[in-house]
């Protein structure tokens, strides 16, 4: 019996943690989303939810030089990784607490599943997943 594995495809982009620079990862997660069956508003939230998810990095990492991003494209589904590399992030409760708590809730609700933590060491971890309209 052979498993068929699905088709993923993987773009990887690292950003300065500057406000300047979340336009580009903007305009690349843009790109990425309209290769999938978004309606332009899904592309338009998932491009709100990264530069929401970016600002929440440069406003609560002082000491983070770069921000990662991994976006997997599947069939039915674009999953986005946005990281910072900070060592001084604080520990927040998974984002419910503090100055990033608007801009997780706004990403919450413009995404179907959304993971959130900070670490004291080891920075900021979202994941996020838009789903293509009508896939399970």
């Amino acid at each position: 019996m052979t498993v068929q594995q699905e088709s993923v495809n993987v773009v990887e982009l690292r950003i300065p943690c500057k406000p300047e620079f979340v336009s580009v990862a903007r305009l690349a997660v843009a790109g990425i989303a309209n290769r999938l069956h978004f309606t332009v508003e899904e592309i338009e939230d998932v491009k709100l939810a990264v530069a929401e998810a970016c600002t929440n990095c440069i406003q609560r990492s002082p000491d983070a030089k770069e921000i990662a991003l991994t976006c997997e494209m599947l069939p039915e589904e674009l999953r986005i990784v946005v990281r910072d590399n900070s060592s001084l992030g604080s520990n927040d409760e998974a984002g419910e607490s503090g100055s990033g708590s608007l801009g997780v809730f706004l990403i919450r609700s413009l995404m179907d599943d959304v993971e959130y933590r900070r670490g004291e060491h080891d920075g900021m971890f979202l994941r996020m997943v838009k789903r293509v309209a009508g896939t399970s």
